[in-house]
């Protein structure tokens, strides 16, 4: 396959809605494919994001943390745990526009995403966090606007529990495959996943649906005496398409 630069394909997603490029995977012959698990949902409404799949794969661990015998151990547990048992990180291949994709392989309850550690992506450009899992720190996530997305909500950390195994390769997440450089969306309706060999395709397609429902819901918004608001706004929308 050649390579394709998702990340060029970012702005021609602005505006287009998960529903959007779902429609126009469907006319294109792609039904269902993408549509992550419901209950891999934003962790707090009001999420709208896109950007290109950075995968990690993990797996139960199969070692217990042992005891730790000092409060600065229990502090800097997750030090103590990866300079024992190593740690496979991201390293420098999240970057801005990036979406990171977690497949959990089943583990149970572990906050593997946290308030800290999901909020050190944002600051590397990373547009958004999916995991299959649970993340924690849950009060301080939607405090931070932090956006991210995951199965269940827990309490518990990574030492003794998961490990990652694989960067960059192809996983599976919410029941659907994800393969490094797939556009991954998300919005409050739930995430969906765009093979990057579509993309190109899928959102010119999805802009159009955008741009008719967006019509449609504005004369319907003048007939009833509706204040007008962003998602009527057309003229917004179709000058920055236009000028794309």
């Amino acid at each position: 396959m050649a390579e394709i630069d998702t990340y060029a394909l970012l702005p021609r997603f602005k505006y287009v809605r998960v529903v959007d490029v779902a429609d126009a995977m469907d006319g294109i012959g792609y039904f269902d494919i993408g549509l992550m698990d419901p209950a891999v949902r934003p962790l707090w409404l009001g999420q709208k994001w896109w950007g290109v799949a950075v995968t990690q794969r993990c797996v139960p661990s199969n070692r217990p943390m042992w005891k730790l015998e000092t409060t600065e151990e229990i502090v800097d547990a997750h030090g103590v745990w990866f300079r024992e048992v190593g740690n496979i990180g991201l390293g420098d291949v999240v970057k801005p526009g990036s979406v990171i994709v977690t497949d959990t392989g089943g583990s149970g309850e572990v906050g593997f995403w946290g308030s800290n550690n999901a909020l050190g992506m944002v600051a590397k450009g990373a547009v958004g966090i999916v995991t299959d899992g649970y993340c924690r720190d849950t009060y301080e996530l939607a405090l931070q606007k932090t956006p991210i997305c995951c199965r269940q909500r827990g309490r518990t950390i990574i030492p003794g529990r998961i490990m990652t195994v694989e960067v960059q390769t192809t996983i599976a997440c919410g029941g659907v495959q994800v393969r490094p450089g797939d556009i991954v969306g998300c919005d409050d309706d739930g995430v969906l996943v765009v093979p990057q060999e579509i993309a190109a395709e899928a959102v010119g397609h999805a802009v159009a649906i955008l741009l008719a429902d967006m019509k449609g819901r504005r004369r319907l918004y003048e007939r009833l005496g509706m204040p007008l608001d962003e998602t009527v706004d057309v003229d917004t929308v179709e000058s920055y398409y236009q000028q794309l």
